[in-house]
């Protein structure tokens, strides 16, 4: 086997981010301020940057493999990437004051949450399975400990407990998969293993390899029937980390599916495609059905996200470049979503007091009326409502489906939106319509109400002018 020299100016983003983890963490060290101030400045500066890197190294240029064939760098993985940087910059704008009042702000906090970005960049470039796995990797792990990351809670460490063993058990089913997609193409890169498959080379171990490789993808998507970890995680967590944990790694995940099993074993689609329809209407039903009786937020939002996740396999079950474009701009709008909804956790939460349930959010209105048009349309976006972002999201899927022939999905998929609209809907009557005995005032600073405005504006924006971020994500695809 010949080696030939690498071009590292393609990997510049990856090189980039973990430089800066090097020099936040020694920054960090000499902070005096006992706020990670330093720490938090370099971090979100850390991961603009990393959006533009990766837009200008990778964005409209032609796929190039390098690294022996392991590391790919195209227009899709330069929007995988700037996505994921972004949605890490928004979640981590958010958690500042919340950390501060738990006393959890520190800067390894802010070093976990690098970490995991480039286990993210990492999975969105990889062409190698062992390239694949090793972003997982860095990226669960970085996760694992997130979630751990309040040590005197003991709600913090059962989720990451739970998470940590279901997640080694899902990755042990995924390197198992793989290893079997290994022996049948006789080669880790997955253009050899698309070359095997569409030859027709040992076809019954690659469907085995297949099976396993897909039950992994659903664990890391947080899919039915995988989908155990997600509201125990999502409610034990500290509510930073859990913005963080339903927005970014989301679009990690996708980039998981579309580079191993749409590149990979894209001819093997009729055969994932009936799994992947299981998937997807069981995160449908369990989703919304078990999100109806939940009475805490957080945990509401976690059955949601499943319900999503369903959404976003629907797009993916289409086979087609316009299904995969329209999974891809759902993962992205989801994620815009999900960032806010939390973010208004966090800065509903005050010392000592966690806003987790549906009663806490009772006469926002009256407390703060902006704040209140904010989660307005944050519930409206996540039941489909046009007008928003996740209007589109999901009539694009809904679009790839019917175009795939697959209209019974689609009806399916609409009946489930429906019920989901309920609990969405109840959110805003404990918002508007019901009352404070004793009225207060928001006890929220000026920069984390900043921060929820701009995160409703982009809501309403990219839901009134959808164009721009469709046209990017059928770019992305080569459409």
């Amino acid at each position: 086997m010949s080696f030939e020299m690498p071009q590292f100016a393609l990997a510049a983003p990856e090189i980039g981010l973990a430089i800066m983890v090097c020099v936040v963490l020694i920054a960090d060290l000499f902070d005096r301020s006992q706020q990670a101030r330093l720490a938090f400045v370099l971090t979100q500066l850390t991961l603009l940057g990393a959006m533009g890197v990766a837009i200008y190294t990778h964005w409209g240029s032609e796929p190039t493999l390098t690294f022996n064939g392991m590391y790919i760098s195209d227009s899709l993985a330069g929007l995988l990437k700037a996505a994921t940087a972004g949605l890490a910059a928004l979640t981590l704008a958010y958690s500042r004051d919340y950390l501060r009042e738990r006393g959890l702000l520190k800067g390894e906090f802010y070093l976990l949450a690098l970490i995991a970005t480039l286990g993210m960049f990492v999975m969105a470039s990889a062409a190698s399975l062992l390239v694949l796995y090793m972003g997982l990797e860095l990226l669960s792990l970085s996760l694992y400990a997130l979630v751990a990351f309040d040590r005197e809670s003991r709600a913090g460490s059962e989720a990451a407990m739970k998470y940590f063993i279901l997640g080694a058990l899902a990755s042990g089913m995924l390197l198992y998969g793989m290893s079997m997609l290994y022996g049948a193409a006789g080669s880790l890169l997955i253009s050899d293993i698309a070359a095997a498959t569409s030859a027709g080379d040992n076809l019954l171990l690659m469907s085995f390899g297949m099976t396993f490789a897909l039950v992994g993808v659903a664990f890391k998507f947080g899919a039915a029937p995988f989908h155990m970890w997600v509201p125990d995680v999502y409610q034990g967590a500290p509510t930073a980390v859990t913005a963080f944990l339903g927005s970014a790694p989301k679009v990690a995940a996708l980039a998981l599916f579309l580079r191993l099993l749409a590149e990979g074993l894209g001819d093997l689609h009729d055969q994932w495609q009936i799994m992947a329809i299981i998937l997807a209407v069981g995160s449908l039903a369990v989703g919304n059905l078990f999100a109806l009786v939940q009475t805490n937020f957080k945990r509401m939002l976690a059955y949601s996200t499943i319900s999503h996740i369903g959404f976003l396999f629907l797009g993916l079950i289409a086979g087609s470049d316009e299904g995969y474009a329209a999974a891809l701009f759902y993962a992205i709008s989801y994620g815009i979503m999900a960032a806010g909804a939390f973010g208004i956790i966090m800065l509903l939460s005050g010392k000592g007091f966690e806003a987790e349930m549906i009663d806490d959010l009772r006469g926002l209105n009256e407390r703060h009326s902006g704040v209140a048009l904010v989660v307005l349309l944050l519930m409206f976006s996540m039941t489909g409502i046009p007008g928003t972002i996740g209007f589109y999201a999901k009539w694009l899927v809904l679009q790839a489906l019917i175009e795939a022939g697959l209209v019974w999905l689609a009806i399916v998929a609409v009946i489930f939106a429906v019920i989901g609209a309920f609990y969405y809907l109840r959110v805003l009557k404990a918002v508007y319509f019901d009352r404070l005995q004793e009225p207060s005032v928001l006890g929220a600073s000026a920069a984390q109400k900043m921060v929820v405005f701009g995160n409703g504006a982009l809501v309403l924006g990219l839901g009134l002018f959808p164009d721009a971020l469709i046209t990017l994500c059928r770019t992305a695809l080569g459409l």
